[in-house]
């Protein structure tokens, strides 16, 4: 670890009563945390500077290269609490590996794995009243490590000066309406990502550009909205943020294989290995849509669930495209494959079940 977080405490945290309060109803992504880690990288010296200090804006020169040529990546991991007061994160080695991915990939400097956990740490330290009590369900503190080009500078070329970032916010369900099938808008007209491109990737712009088609799911009455390959717009890629798994009935687990244009989830390759555990068979290949109708409406596939950082496991109920619909799944509730596959994450990551693979790393 070649890093140390010097910390500043700020002398006005919020209220031991507020806080609570906000525990008590987090929703998602809505309040943060008392804290945040910030460090500096530069060509000449390399990652430096690095502090915990009062959470706040940053203030940024309007010739800063992310605001004009989106250079920036980051990771989504959660901390839960234990029934011990101990605080734990579930694989963050396997962030650190796709944070840098990602970061080659948008010619951003890469961290060293224990300096990126390191500043985990750091932050959850200093913010562990934020964590929710283990009684608290499935609730959480949302950690946000991210980083971002600085440097003031007009032109087309990786950035000399980058910045970066940890924040965190506490999170309880991240679909407000309970654990039930989310209906899917099967997008013809937009593509998440291309071959070659930044698919793989967990930046921003991957993300903006899956918004026109979450409004075209809305408009149509669906929750999320489901990307199509860009080259045939035949096969299934992933949803805006999640992956997608679909149940046979003879037990195999079948979810698209890795293209480059899809991002590797961490959740995702944790159920994959899960699964045997499960009885159930493992299976990565292409899943094209008209394969995934015909099989649904045969009672091939029994279930459908999506899956990622935030949500964990999500049921999928209706697909809706312009030409028509189907049902996956049961009606009006989530699978039993589905829900035991969430359980079994939950149990690991908040403590209620033996952690065979040494998953968890204790933060605090």
């Amino acid at each position: 670890m070649s890093l140390s977080f010097t910390v500043t405490e700020r002398s006005d945290r919020l209220p031991d009563a507020e806080r609570e309060a906000i525990l008590a109803d987090p929703g998602f992504g809505k309040r943060f945390t008392d804290h945040m880690v910030r460090a500096t990288w530069t060509r000449d010296g390399g990652w430096h500077d690095a502090q915990v200090t009062a959470y706040g804006p940053f203030q940024l020169d309007p010739a800063a290269a992310v605001l004009h040529y989106a250079q920036e990546i980051f990771e989504g991991m959660k901390a839960y609490r234990h029934a011990d007061g101990s605080v734990w994160t579930f694989r963050p080695e396997a962030n650190a590996a796709r944070w840098n991915r990602s970061a080659q990939r948008l010619a951003l400097p890469g961290m060293e794995e224990a300096d990126f956990i390191g500043a985990l740490k750091a932050l959850v330290e200093v913010d562990k009243a934020w964590v929710p009590d283990s009684t608290s369900g499935e609730a959480s503190l949302y950690l946000r490590p991210f980083m971002f080009a600085s440097e003031a500078f007009l032109g087309v070329r990786p950035a000399e000066e980058v910045t970066f970032s940890v924040i965190a916010s506490p999170a309880g369900s991240y679909f407000t309406g309970g654990l039930k099938p989310v209906s899917l808008w099967i997008s013809e007209h937009f593509s998440r990502a291309g071959k070659g491109g930044t698919g793989a990737a967990k930046c921003g712009g991957n993300y903006a550009a899956s918004l026109a088609a979450q409004i075209e799911a809305a408009e149509n009455g669906c929750d999320q909205s489901v990307f199509l390959d860009s080259l045939e717009q035949k096969y299934i890629e992933e949803l805006g943020g999640m992956n997608v798994f679909l149940v046979h009935k003879d037990g195999r687990l079948v979810t698209p294989s890795l293209t480059g244009s899809i991002l590797e989830g961490v959740t995702r390759s944790s159920i994959l290995e899960l699964a045997k555990d499960l009885d159930l068979e493992p299976e990565e290949r292409k899943i094209s849509l008209e394969e995934w109708r015909a099989d649904a409406e045969s009672g091939e596939i029994t279930e459908a669930f999506a899956c990622g950082t935030a949500a964990v496991v999500t049921p999928i109920g209706r697909l809706v495209s312009t030409q028509g619909e189907f049902r996956t799944g049961p009606e009006g509730e989530g699978g039993p494959v589905a829900s035991k596959i969430r359980k079994a994450l939950l149990d690991v990551q908040t403590g209620r079940a033996e952690d065979t693979r040494g998953w968890l790393t204790r933060l605090a």
